[in-house]
């Protein structure tokens, strides 16, 4: 698997197209997560454990603290899971965690995203992650 392109933020072109998109009502984030072994708290020593931590522990913090910044904001963690080898896949292709989380608007996810009480934790996340990928997803008409 090739280790040499890590995604933790969105691009500037990524994040422009989102927010210009035309989107009624709710969405789904499709996240795919893995995580670093140990957390690296380097950019946000303040935050950092007395003891090091797991990325994974480093994300239930992030979990913890954004969790009541998310519902304010009209969403909620729809499911979140363990990762395990893709039954259709990539055989080296591995995530550690799966987690959709369904949010009220495209709106609502913008402005939680840069509201400072959520991105005063976010510094648990970047700890957190060796990689990720977030997928935005309208349900299709019924």
């Amino acid at each position: 698997m090739d280790t040499a392109a890590c995604y933790l933020e969105p691009t500037w072109n990524a994040g422009r197209d989102f927010a210009q998109r035309e989107i009624a009502g709710e969405l789904v984030m499709l996240n795919l997560l893995r995580f670093r072994a140990i957390a690296d708290y380097s950019q946000s020593p303040e935050l950092a454990p007395p003891r090091p931590i797991a990325g994974a522990a480093a994300y239930d913090r992030y979990v913890a603290h954004t969790l009541p910044h998310l519902r304010k904001s009209g969403g909620d963690i729809l499911f979140r899971g363990e990762g395990r080898p893709f039954l259709i896949g990539p055989e080296g292709e591995r995530w550690d965690r799966a987690m959709l989380i369904r949010q009220k608007s495209r709106g609502a996810f913008l402005a939680f995203a840069v509201a400072e009480a959520y991105l005063a934790g976010i510094g648990h996340r970047t700890a957190a992650l060796a990689d990720s990928r977030l997928l935005p997803r309208v349900e299709l008409p019924r």
